[in-house]
């Protein structure tokens, strides 16, 4: 009720005046005898009168537009930062620094996505890439956080949590579908990763670009095995088991990203350079994420002109832990499983061998 007494004024004043003054002129062409006369000096009066009040409309109405501008962008905002919500500076001991550039003008985020929550069973972390972009691609967007975001907490195991993405894309585009929106080839490439009180890696990878592991003034690829497909097209393995993909130890970084950075191109058709660029963003001195993730932003805006072609995120996790456990000390690429009772796993170790 108190906003629609305070949103009232302005509607019967964005009326009210253009009303007035129309009505203003009108009166002045019927009543004024001036507005009679067929003299220069006449017609140029009630030019001058029709012109001020004509300007006065045209200012009335583009100021109206630019507050209505102002609060659509608000109200967008503010959805936007509940979508993509800005992940705080540490978490659980890692440090972290995340950006996400839009390629749709006037767009804070696309359909690119990224998580990091800290759980029971260690800080979970997404990073996805939803096909295209646009209001289609933020849809699906917040369809896959969503459930991100619930089962992370609830699956002890980070395949139950690869499956309930699944189930979340399939409800989504089945909705869709049912709305007269079209799904047609409609799919997401996801990375999940659980990091472990010692740094250990373990991860889920459907079609998304395996993250850098930044070490020193080091930048390799934290593994190079062949992923899954990407959600959507086609179902999950039956058999899902997280791959340990070596630790991250402390003062190293992991580096997550979609695609769009690396397939950014300048003028001359050259694709961006993502690893020579945090290369060069650690070569002289140690950084913080935040510093790197500017440096590297930097780097790419230049590279494309100022305005990216596609949707882009950047997550960067650097291990700020000061110890680590008794089993890790002295092996940087063993792993174990996470509980007692052997599982089968894949191990990538640092390299990806």
């Amino acid at each position: 009720m108190i906003r629609i007494k305070a949103v009232f004024p302005r509607r019967l004043l964005a009326l009210g005046l253009p009303t007035a003054w129309g009505a203003l002129a009108i009166t002045y062409k019927l009543t004024c005898p001036l507005a009679q006369q067929d003299g220069i000096e006449a017609r140029a009066v009630t030019s001058a009168v029709f012109f001020a009040v004509g300007t006065g409309l045209i200012l009335h109405v583009r100021q109206a537009l630019l507050r209505e501008l102002r609060q659509i962008r608000r109200v967008a905002g503010v959805a936007q930062s509940a979508l993509l919500r800005p992940l705080p500076p540490r978490i659980d001991g890692l440090n972290i620094a995340a950006t996400q550039l839009s390629a749709d003008r006037g767009a804070s985020v696309g359909g690119d996505l990224y998580e990091v929550i800290a759980t029971e069973h260690g800080v979970r972390v997404v990073m996805g890439d939803v096909r295209g972009h646009g209001m289609a691609a933020v849809g699906t967007a917040a369809a896959l956080l969503g459930s991100f975001r619930e089962a992370v907490h609830d699956e002890p195991d980070l395949g139950r949590v690869l499956r309930r993405l699944e189930r979340a894309l399939a409800r989504h585009l089945r909705e869709r579908a049912r709305d007269d929106h079209p799904a047609a080839e409609e799919f997401a490439t996801v990375l999940l990763l659980e990091i472990g009180e010692d740094g250990e890696v373990r991860a889920l990878n459907c079609g998304h670009p395996w993250p850098y592991l930044v070490s020193g003034a080091t930048v390799e690829l934290l593994a190079r095995a062949d992923p899954l497909p990407p959600l959507g097209p086609f179902p999950l393995p039956h058999e899902l088991t997280a791959a340990h993909a070596g630790r991250v130890l402390p003062g190293e970084a992991l580096v997550l990203y979609t695609d769009g950075a690396e397939e950014a191109r300048d003028g001359r058709g050259r694709f961006f350079s993502l690893r020579t660029a945090l290369a060069g963003a650690v070569r002289t001195r140690p950084s913080s994420p935040q510093m790197i993730l500017r440096t590297v932003v930097s780097a790419l805006m230049r590279h494309a002109g100022g305005t990216p072609s596609d949707d882009i995120a950047l997550l960067i996790l650097r291990n700020d832990r000061t110890q680590l456990t008794r089993d890790s000390a002295g092996a940087r690429g063993t792993a174990r499983p996470a509980t007692s009772t052997p599982q089968p796993t894949t191990h990538l170790g640092r390299n990806g061998v």
